[in-house]
């Protein structure tokens, strides 16, 4: 099995991290998974937020806890950001629709994706987040895996760290 492009960043904000995830969906590709986990408190949803920004998407941002999925339009690609959570079995995925958005025009973000391994596609991008309370209460360390933008991120994120 091929070995995924990896990327490692840290921060230590809630804007940094939307400031990081904005950048990824910069290069985003219709089609695309993105598998969000860590643990209650991690910042998926601060990730999303970011990532929609980056897309364009200017409407509020809300964790789709209860109703499992939200759909954004109007960025440059449509959003769609499920919260998994709460799935019991993958077959009420099927009843949402999943395959409709993971398949279709837009970018998928699963928050909890660990939970639901049986539909999550080969390809997807895998990012986790994880905090350290040693390095302070809003230290993330954010490892992404699989994005086929990552170079172009990785040296953007080089020059916005130096200067």
């Amino acid at each position: 099995m091929e070995e995924k492009e990896k990327l490692v960043r840290e921060t230590r904000s809630d804007a940094e991290t939307e400031s990081f995830a904005g950048e990824l969906a910069a290069q985003a590709a219709p089609g695309t998974v993105i598998c969000l986990d860590g643990d209650l408190g991690t910042g998926k949803t601060v990730f999303a937020r970011g990532f929609a920004r980056g897309l364009g998407i200017t409407e509020p941002i809300v964790s789709p806890t209860f109703t499992i999925l939200h759909g954004y339009e109007g960025g440059r690609l449509p959003l769609w950001h499920f919260d998994v959570y709460r799935i019991e079995e993958p077959e009420e995925m099927e009843e949402i629709g999943y395959e409709d958005c993971f398949y279709g025009d837009g970018v998928s973000l699963v928050e909890w994706a660990s939970l639901v391994p049986e539909i999550i596609p080969e390809d997807a991008v895998r990012v986790t987040l994880r905090k350290d309370p040693e390095k302070g209460f809003d230290y993330r360390k954010i490892t992404v895996e699989g994005f086929r933008g990552l170079a172009g991120a990785e040296d953007h994120a080089g020059k916005a760290q130096k200067g």
